[in-house]
């Protein structure tokens, strides 16, 4: 019982701990890319609050008019496809490999994967066609307010999702953690919520993710955000891939402690 005490409590200090830096990461977005508060405070003549000189320079000191509304002067607004490709890479009858490791909307949650199943490549769904890189962002495009989102951090081999999912390629490696942090933000899914039409099976369309509005910051802005924010993200992932090892010693442990193998 104290074996598995401490296996239980080390896992739910990892998935709150992924919950906290999670909050970080999307705190730090909202904050330049929603309410761009940088833009504020150096439109009142005030230093942007927390952030060091160099960065608050290459923060703009108003806003302009556009189509959507009031955006920094220089950034314009666009779509994340503008950023990020949309299913760049999938398997076909010549380039899949021999086997595949397979996520399906069930077992994403919210950026954390419970479960990867192996399969031969003939064997496996039909739907397991996206091939998945570092740096990649997968957003459920069925039931899409179920929030079935995850990014993808040091993927096992020949990694797959099901074509339930939209998978944004970042275009520059800097633009990996607006990219996810724009899909992922509350806004946006609640937009495609919105939106997914179907009946009792409500979808959108992959290029509706992709279509999803945003600013369009400068490079040097991007690589900024993405060297603060990108940590925390994998920071997440590494936390998910230690619970789920904790979580399979414990499941393996406990029918060989309770049939007395142990």
């Amino acid at each position: 019982a104290e074996v598995f005490d401490v296996l239980d409590a080390r896992v739910a200090l990892l998935r709150e701990t992924n919950s906290t830096l999670e909050a970080i990461a999307q705190a730090l977005f909202k904050s330049w890319f929603v309410d761009f508060d940088p833009v504020r405070a150096k439109q009142q003549g005030l230093a942007p609050a927390g952030m060091d000189e160099a960065t608050a320079a290459l923060f703009p000191e108003g806003f302009e008019e556009s189509g959507v509304g009031p955006v920094p002067k220089g950034w314009p607004p666009g779509t994340l496809n503008d950023l990020a490709a949309l299913n760049s890479q999938s398997w076909s009858a010549r380039t899949h490999p021999e086997r595949v490791r397979y996520l399906d909307l069930a077992n994403v949650k919210a950026n954390e994967i419970n479960a990867v199943i192996e399969f031969a490549f003939e064997e496996a769904p039909s739907r397991a066609r996206r091939a998945l890189r570092s740096g990649d962002t997968l957003v459920g495009t069925v039931r899409p307010g179920n929030r079935s989102f995850a990014f993808i951090d040091k993927p096992v081999a020949h990694l797959t999702a099901s074509t339930g999912f939209a998978v944004l390629s970042p275009r520059a490696v800097e633009n990996t953690a607006f990219v996810y942090l724009s899909a992922t933000q509350d806004l946006s899914i609640e937009r495609l919520a919105h939106v997914a039409d179907g009946g009792a099976y409500p979808a959108v369309r992959p290029d509706v993710v992709s279509a999803l509005a945003c600013v369009v910051p400068p490079t040097a802005v991007l690589c900024v955000f993405n060297a603060a924010a990108r940590p925390l993200l994998e920071q997440v992932s590494g936390n998910q891939r230690q619970a789920q090892t904790l979580v399979t010693l414990r499941d393996t442990l406990l029918p060989r402690l309770i049939s007395g193998q142990l």
